[in-house]
């Protein structure tokens, strides 16, 4: 079975979070059929993930049956089967034989007489255990030949929801049916792991036993808990108020990412916050709890002894706690207190692997025990983990806990602990201890306490708490005398804009007049303002113009760090405005003495070697580059670093024909820009091209159109020709031609206003032509080709030009000139094969096969749309797969009697028109309902009317007219 992605009508807003990447698995491995079973703790969001899919599949014509049990109801014969059945019509059960059908509406309570098969004995001496057993034979047999007769009238789907409280009875008949399963049946199921469910305890295991209802082959998947920004997005779709993101991602931490209990932490902190009166929680001060959520974690602690709650105490106060760190801090009987807690549920067992560590069960736990321990307790607590903890981060946290105003030693061992967690990797950490350090600062050492803010608000950047860190800017912004110290905030607040510069407009004037004349800190600026002149102005050579003169600035005073940045910028901008020098300046930014922050950065030199593999085709050797920065970034480095790394490795594998890994790629970088309230217009971008390779086109297109809005928004003008790109290639191959040379024409005149001189930096060109070619413009695609193919011939890019050959083939095929397009397409075809294109290659063979069919050769048509469908396939490619299928079903068929040249379009509306061309293109009738923004029963109208205009019987008849009179 097929179970297609819902599309929200206008205007709507489900309260329900997306979970696109959970219901992509789901419908994919359900699409076999088979069964998949959801297991996750209660409030994970497993009844959500399961109705949403069930919506889903019943919008798109699929036939489900549902049922939820209950815990009051888990001794109730066949209940579940009587839910699941609900929907059944009594006309169905008269194909039944009489004694099945009597046998059915009895266990279904439709007739008097007591449920089949319920409560039976088998052995009974007096023979009704033998009686009710046949019963049971013939109910399963019933229940079979009725679901086999609705599969036989469209895909079904089983959806058995909270599958733990499922009667007895109804669990063996779906057990026994899951074994002789009828491939048009699928079964999607949902268990709450943390019980261990009676009803289903015939077996050793109750996810064992679950996995018994659904037929193979049959998938577990754990629900896993929701990101944080999945968390803001729930709270904000239940009008729960826009926390900061620091809030949201404590909320995210104590909720352990289950929605439920985050909703009911949020509704607690707006009743504090509202209705109370109070200010928002700092990042160390406590979050209210309501009792719902409070209550089951004392009754545990209740339970405890005095000692073992003692104990815990001290391992919630710890940062990492262990057994042997807790006997240290005056704990002697930690082992003894820690297996109780273990054994009321509050911490995992101990394990030796973990080397003691002790970790709560409950995220909760921990904040309800400090919220119910008297002020002195907790302050004994950290003086002993002070005491006892070797680690200098640690003992300045407990160090903290105990001062009460300005101290310069706790400040001095709060600072020292930042740069410890700085140098481990840790730049969060080092923020929130920086800006600890600044507060203990007394108020007669002004220079350190700006010193140790600016310091927490760069380590915020890198850790991408960009709000932090601009909140921590402007607060020096207000004290801050000194040029280097104003000059430094105003970069902080320039680098915590991310994409948005243009909203800092006002900033560079002010930082200028700042700098008084200082050529270092105006190095600092030109390097920035080269980012802005590119982003905002979309002037590469206005950028190059300030990169240069930063990097001679910041040589002459000695800064390496912003030398290493504005060289590489310089490189970047030569190498797009197709300059000789690009190589050589790069070599000097790669050039020793290193910066380490500059080499991990993403606008470092090591990053940009990447882009200079890519445009000389050295694919592989992008990729090396690629995952070894991110490799090291993964280890320490900043967040943004981290996505645009993963960003620029999910294009490569792409490149590569590596869809799969590039899909997992593309949404592990829009995670994390989500999660630490990055710009995301580049990591949309990524996912639209990961989604347009090996997804589906509709997530494509919305991905496409997310990262245009994005970068609209911004008013970046650097990616926002990518976006355009990414979409216009997508109309492109669904068949809107029209639109399609809309988007890529603005792609392509930023581009060149931009100063792009070298096409393999942004490769829009082909596609650019190709659009122009199905829309009826040859010209116009012949001049984009030609300034193209000048640029490239000049550079030397063997890749371009062979795209740009592909794209001059379709100009030919649009004039008729088809023996001279299919030597082009196939000249093309080989030479990408050589660079290592192997998508673009298998694009260029499925282009051939459509030219060898007009050409009436049909052996080689077939031939070609093979080639591109094995190519496809080994890169999993999906949507192409799709696509050329299609194509060669099309090169099989017997030709049908031709339509009068022009005469096709001429009894058709425009609606009609606009639905046969993109059928004729491949495009399927949802992917053409999402193009013209109309139902899918319009289109499946309009095409009925369209056949019987135009006497053809099906699809492929209705393509070869099109295809056969394109101009028509």
């Amino acid at each position: 079975m097929t179970i297609e992605p819902t599309t929200l009508a206008t205007g709507t807003r489900p309260l329900a979070v997306e979970r696109g990447a959970l219901r992509d698995t789901v419908r994919a491995h359900l699409s076999h059929g088979g069964g998949v079973l959801l297991t996750g703790p209660a409030g994970i969001g497993k009844t959500t993930v399961v109705s949403q899919l069930a919506a889903e599949a019943g919008e798109y014509g699929h036939r489900v049956l549902r049922c939820a049990p209950s815990y009051t109801e888990r001794d109730s014969p066949f209940l579940g089967l009587i839910d699941l059945l609900t929907g059944v019509a009594d006309d169905t059960l008269t194909t039944l034989a009489a004694h099945e059908r009597a046998v059915l509406e009895q266990t279904l309570l439709r007739r008097c007489g007591p449920p089949a098969a319920a409560g039976h004995g088998p052995g009974d001496d007096t023979g009704v255990g033998a009686a009710t057993e046949r019963e049971a034979l013939v109910l399963r047999i019933a229940v079979r030949k009725v679901l086999a007769l609705l599969a036989d009238a469209g895909p079904l789907l089983l959806v058995i929801d909270d599958a733990q409280w499922l009667d007895r009875p109804t669990a063996e008949v779906l057990n026994h049916l899951a074994r002789r399963a009828d491939p048009g049946v699928a079964v999607l199921a949902a268990l709450r792991t943390e019980l261990a469910p009676a009803p289903l305890a015939h077996r050793s295991d109750g996810c064992d036993s679950a996995l018994g209802l659904c037929p193979p082959p049959v998938r577990r998947i754990a629900v896993p808990p929701m990101t944080a920004h999945e968390l803001a997005e729930l709270l904000e779709r239940h009008d729960h108020p826009g926390w900061p993101r620091p809030l949201i991602t404590r909320l995210h931490q104590i909720s352990g990412g289950t929605p439920s209990t985050a909703l009911e932490l949020s509704s607690a902190l707006d009743e504090h916050v509202r209705l109370g009166g109070a200010e928002l929680p700092g990042p160390d001060d406590p979050l209210p709890v309501p009792d719902s959520l409070s209550r089951p974690v004392l009754d545990r602690l209740g339970a405890l002894t005095a000692s073992a709650r003692h104990t815990l105490l001290m391992a919630g106060a710890s940062g990492r706690p262990t057994v042997e760190l807790l006997r240290r801090a005056g704990r002697p009987n930690a082992a003894a207190d820690l297996d109780l807690c273990v054994r009321h549920g509050l911490i995992r067992a101990l394990t030796e692997s973990d080397n003691g560590a002790v970790r709560f069960l409950e995220p909760l736990t921990p904040m309800v025990l400090r919220a119910e321990t008297p002020y002195e307790h907790l302050v004994e607590a950290h003086r002993a983990l002070a005491d006892a903890c070797d680690d200098t981060v640690e003992r300045a946290h407990h160090m903290a806990r105990l001062t009460a105003g300005p101290d310069p030693a706790v400040a001095t061992r709060l600072a020292a602990a930042a740069s410890a967690a700085r140098r481990r990797g840790a730049p969060g950490t080092a923020a929130r201890l920086g800006r600890l350090a600044a507060e203990y600062t007394p108020a007669g050492q002004a220079y350190v306490d700006i010193d140790r803010r600016l310091t927490a608000a760069e380590d915020g950047i890198e850790a991408g708490d960009l709000d932090f860190a601009r909140r921590l800017a402007h607060e020096v912004l207000g004290d801050a005398e000194r040029p280097a110290d104003r000059v430094r905030a105003w970069n902080v607040v320039i680098d915590s804009c991310g994409q948005a510069m243009a909203e800092i407009a006002d900033v560079f004037p002010e930082a200028v007049r700042d700098a008084a004349g200082d050529p270092e800190l105006l190095a600092q600026l030109h390097y920035r303002m080269s980012w802005r002149a590119w982003m905002v102005g979309g002037s590469a050579a206005r950028a190059h113009g300030h990169a240069v003169r930063a990097a001679g600035l910041a040589a002459r005073t000695g800064d390496r760090r912003t030398e290493l940045m504005a060289l590489t910028q310089q490189a970047a901008l030569e190498l797009f405005l197709g300059l000789p020098e690009a190589e050589t300046t790069l070599t000097a930014a790669l050039a020793a003495p290193h910066d380490v922050h500059a080499m991990t950065h993403h606008n470092g030199p090591v990053y940009l070697k990447y882009r200079f593999h890519l445009v000389r085709d050295e694919l592989d050797e992008a990729r090396a580059e690629l995952r070894t920065l991110v490799y090291r970034l993964r280890q320490r480095g900043s967040a943004d670093s981290l996505s645009q790394c993963l960003i620029g490795l999910a294009q490569v594998e792409i490149q590569r024909g590596r869809c799969r890994p590039a899909l997992t790629i593309a949404r592990q970088s829009l995670r994390i820009v989500e999660e630490a309230g990055l710009s995301q217009g580049p990591a949309w971008y990524a996912l639209s091209l990961a989604e347009t390779a090996g997804g589906s086109l509709r997530r494509a297109l919305t991905a496409a159109e997310t990262a245009r809005r994005h970068s609209e928004d911004d008013d970046d003008r650097l990616f926002l020709p990518r976006a355009l790109h990414a979409e216009g290639r997508i109309r492109l191959f669904v068949g809107q031609s029209a639109r399609a040379v809309e988007l890529l024409r603005r792609a392509g005149e930023l581009e060149t206003a931009q100063g792009q001189r070298d096409p393999a930096t942004r490769r829009w060109h082909a596609d650019l032509a190709e659009a122009l070619a199905a829309a009826g413009a040859p010209d116009e695609a012949a001049a984009v080709i030609a300034v193209a193919r000048r640029q490239a011939e000049r550079l030397g890019r063997p890749g371009v030009l062979a795209t740009l050959d592909r794209a001059k083939a379709a100009i030919d095929a649009s004039r008729g000139e088809l023996t001279l397009a299919s030597r082009t397409l196939e000249s093309a075809a080989t030479r990408l094969r050589a660079t290592g294109y192997p998508l673009e290659e298998a694009r260029t063979r499925a282009a051939l096969g459509r030219v060898r069919r007009l050409l009436q050769d049909e052996t080689g048509a077939r031939t070609s749309f093979a080639s591109a469908l094995r190519i496809f396939s080994k890169a999993d490619a999906r949507p192409w797969i799709a696509l050329t299928r299609t194509e060669r079903d099309r090169a099989q068929d017997a030709p049908a009697p031709p339509a009068e040249a022009g005469s096709w379009s001429d009894h058709l509306t425009s609606t009609e028109r606009s639905v046969v061309a993109r059928a004729a293109q491949g495009a399927t009738n949802r992917e053409i309902a999402a193009g013209l923004v109309v139902s899918v029963k319009t289109v499946e109208a309009a095409l009925t009317r369209a056949y019987r205009k135009l006497g053809a019987k099906s699809r492929v008849e209705v393509a070869r007219m099109v295809m056969t009179h394109p101009t028509a």
